[in-house]
């Protein structure tokens, strides 16, 4: 069910992070490429952490989507950054888990003691996911190349206009090859497995708008989030697909999106299409106190599982479960929880599992339910419903938000944790100094 990946040696410390601005994707590629966003966080916690730069060692980074410009786009932003040349960079995809992914892959690296500073984040531009010809459109195509002169007015002659409708890669990389599910369907699932009401849903979904809106009104993200300037002189300087005038009935009216005309899964309870990049400074914690750095927080353990991919929206239970077991801790030994928000019944199915005996019992190998997270715990300042999910950025965001919320709250310990397409989970525990 899980791997454990408890890091055995040194203690490993989040110096500082950054993020960009979450974007909502427009039906068209975006002011940014993933690269462009890597850069511009990366450049800002550079510059304010200038000697934590010139230390690092080497540059991971998760992108679930890279493009055919940057397909190792690690090493493209850390040039562009201004790393140096003969610092290592490389790419991790491990699709919703990649962010997280270059976190978990540091934090070993450090703990084992092959480096002392590492850069670690995730990034992704959901608008320029390509879009990609039929297959019928490429035979076409080939044998359009291929014949000879007297052949060729022929072969152009059966070309036909529904091949060049294009097909969009994102819709075809959030759905799962191996059940033949949507992301969307498989929280269809789950709803209706854990009996979750689209009020309950739509309910959940107005909280999380709710509580971005207030964290951006208050000035809470303002460390966190660095300022975007887009070619054309627009400034973006706040995630933008936070809706503070939403209502219950404003969710109520939505169609189903994957279901329809029953199902409980709609745009406005789902996470949303995003642009989006963050990063972490990791290092062991005698680097730190050689840098003078003053350290966001601890990186304590880490856990990857799998399960049914038609399931995998209960992927945070099983990561997160044998982190809380081998620290002898319960759900409300937690202050803080981060729990990807990819669907609202997704998180509510996790929720619900917790607290059932059978699951627990059968799937945890636990003696009983495990109890319920207190709501005023989990995702304070909204999450992906509100603020949107750039695959390969939001592990990272999370981990940095939860470190951030500690540290504003005088929390000590929060748990970030995640579902991920094809069917896996991942947690990290994270702690305040």
């Amino acid at each position: 069910m899980a791997q454990r990946t408890q890091g055995s040696g040194r203690r490993v410390v989040v110096i500082d992070g950054a993020r960009t601005p979450f974007i909502k994707a427009q039906g068209r590629p975006g002011p940014f490429s993933p690269v462009d966003l890597a850069v511009a966080a990366g450049q800002a916690l550079m510059l304010r952490q200038p000697e934590a730069m010139a230390a690092v060692e080497e540059v991971i980074l998760g992108c679930g989507a890279p493009t055919s410009e940057a397909p190792n786009t690690a090493r493209v932003a850390a040039l562009r950054i201004g790393l140096g040349e003969d610092i290592p960079a490389f790419s991790v995809q491990r699709n919703c888990g990649s962010g997280m992914q270059s976190i978990d892959t540091g934090y070993k690296y450090i703990a084992d003691g092959r480096a002392d500073v590492i850069l670690a984040g995730g990034t992704d531009a959901l608008s320029h996911a390509p879009l990609e010809l039929k297959s019928e459109t490429a035979e076409w195509l080939a044998d359009l190349r291929s014949a000879k002169s007297p052949q060729r007015l022929k072969v152009a002659a059966e070309f036909r206009p529904r091949m060049a409708e294009p097909v969009v890669s994102l819709i075809r990389g959030l759905t799962d090859d191996v059940v033949d599910l949507g992301m969307g369907e498989t929280a269809e699932v789950l709803a209706h497995e854990w009996q979750i009401t689209r009020e309950a849903a739509d309910t959940y979904a107005l909280g999380s708008h709710n509580r971005l809106a207030r964290v951006q009104d208050e000035g809470w993200l303002e460390e966190e989030v660095v300022t975007l300037f887009s070619p054309d002189g627009k400034v973006y300087d706040r995630d933008d697909g936070v809706r503070p005038n939403t209502s219950m009935d404003k969710l109520a009216s939505l169609d189903a999106a994957f279901e329809p005309p029953h199902g409980q899964v709609t745009p406005g309870n789902s996470s949303q299409v995003t642009d989006g990049a963050a990063w972490l400074i990791l290092a062991s914690e005698e680097a730190a106190e050689k840098l003078g750095a003053e350290p966001l927080g601890v990186i304590e353990d880490s856990e990857w599982a799998a399960l049914d991919p038609k399931r995998m929206g209960l992927g945070p239970v099983l990561a997160s479960t044998p982190v809380l077991t081998r620290h002898g801790l319960s759900l409300d030994d937690l202050d803080l929880w981060e729990i990807n928000e990819a669907f609202a019944a997704q998180v509510l199915a996790c929720l619900a599992a917790w607290q059932d005996k059978a699951f627990c019992k059968d799937r945890l190998g636990l003696d009983s339910a495990l109890g319920a997270i207190k709501r005023d715990k989990l995702n304070i300042d909204g999450g992906a419903i509100s603020l949107g999910h750039p695959v390969g950025a939001s592990g990272t965001r999370i981990v940095l938000h939860a470190l951030n919320a500690l540290k504003r709250t005088g929390g000590k310990r929060a748990i970030a944790t995640e579902c991920i397409g094809g069917g896996q989970g991942g947690a990290m525990l994270v702690s305040s100094l």
